[in-house]
Order: structure tokens, then sequence, then C-alpha cells
């Protein structure tokens, strides 16, 4: 399980867990970039995270970091398929958690 952590929030304190508060950093990432959020597990215990259009050409992915396979888990479990929408930190997020292919590699893809 992930722990939480204390965050203020208008002088309150919220418990933001580690996979939402890394999910809202990939978000703003998103929404900073027009570009949707891509994670595809290449290795076991690990999860590549790449911002990009995924029914493009791989090439045109671009690589921005890793996360473990038990934090994109995490995230899973705390978002649904289709429209979603949550507070974190604060924040209004509304995005999309969809299902694809990547050149035959299962990715689950975040859109703002």
């Amino acid at each position: 399980m992930a722990e939480d952590t204390d965050v203020p929030d208008n002088g309150n304190r919220e418990r933001v867990s580690e996979p939402l508060k890394a999910l809202a950093e990939l978000l703003e990432r998103s929404l900073d970039s027009a570009a949707s959020i891509v994670m595809m597990r290449h290795a076991p215990g690990v999860c590549s995270v790449y911002l990009g259009d995924p029914s493009g050409p791989r090439e045109e992915l671009r690589r921005i970091g890793k996360i473990s396979t038990s934090l994109a888990d995490e995230m899973l479990v705390s978002t649904a398929s289709g429209a979603n929408r949550m507070e974190i930190n604060g924040q209004i997020y509304r995005f999309v958690r969809t299902f694809t292919l990547v050149d035959d590699i299962a990715a689950v893809v975040f859109s703002t």
C-alpha cells in the first residue's frame, strides 16, 4: 500500500496518497504539453511513462520517466476506466483513462 503524505491545503491538512500525487504531476505535464500520458510495462517491476499521442508512431512518443508497477497499479485502483473527475491537493482534474496497444504492447492512457 502506498504511503500517505500530509499536504497543507488552505490551512487544513489533507491526506494525499503517493499514487495520487504522482498522477497529479503526470496530469500537469499532460496539460502543459497538450498531450496524453501513456504508461507501458516493458520490464518486470517497471512502467515506462511517455508523453504524446498513442495512436501515432511510437517513435513520436517522448519518454519522460519510469515508475514502479506497484505505483502504476495504485493509480489504476484510484481511477476508473473512462471519464474521471478528481480533486487532488485542492486542484480539480478531469481526464479520461483508456487502454490501447502501442506496437502490440498494452498501454494505459490518461488524456486531459
